[in-house]
């Protein structure tokens, strides 16, 4: 990873906020000239610290209108068996986000559908038949109050 200095950071801190911006503007909010921006801007997508740029989408204004938090324990704690359950979480559209917790549960994973009745299908025909897991727990959003945003990013890195 590349050592990220005020430039860099600002770079970020103004394509997290918008995306869509310009390179000139960029460019003038972090008081560069449009060339190096672009290079410095390019050299964050490369070394992978930009995965990507999306569109932020209304979740329900598309019909997706459930948000499950689905926590999963496996069986027999082993390198194998939890690669084995990633790998079978990212095969799944709608789980959207999922990371590796402690506590009770192994993983938790968000996952969005349209209703009930469309959790119910994956659940029964995808989640429960995984083979490395011995608990599923879901929990249901009755309403988002903040989803992910801009990462509060240091000042500077040292």
């Amino acid at each position: 990873m590349p050592k990220l200095d005020k430039f860099d950071l600002g770079i970020l801190k103004v394509l997290q906020h918008d995306a869509r911006a310009t390179n000139v503007d960029v460019a003038e909010h972090v008081n560069l000239s449009p060339s190096p921006c672009l290079r410095r801007t390019r050299l964050l997508e490369q070394s992978g610290i930009i995965r990507g740029y999306h569109a932020d989408i209304d979740r329900q204004a598309v019909g997706l209108e459930l948000t499950v938090f689905v926590a999963f324990k496996v069986v027999r704690h082993s390198r194998e068996n939890a690669h084995a359950l990633e790998q079978a979480l990212l095969e799944i559209p709608e789980v959207i986000a999922c990371h590796m917790i402690s506590g009770e549960a192994d993983f938790l994973a968000e996952v969005v559908v349209e209703n009930l009745a469309a959790y119910e299908r994956l659940l029964t025909d995808k989640l429960l038949v995984l083979p490395q897991v011995t608990d599923i727990r879901s929990s249901f959003s009755i309403r988002t109050v903040k989803t992910s945003g801009p990462l509060k990013l240091p000042r500077r890195m040292e």
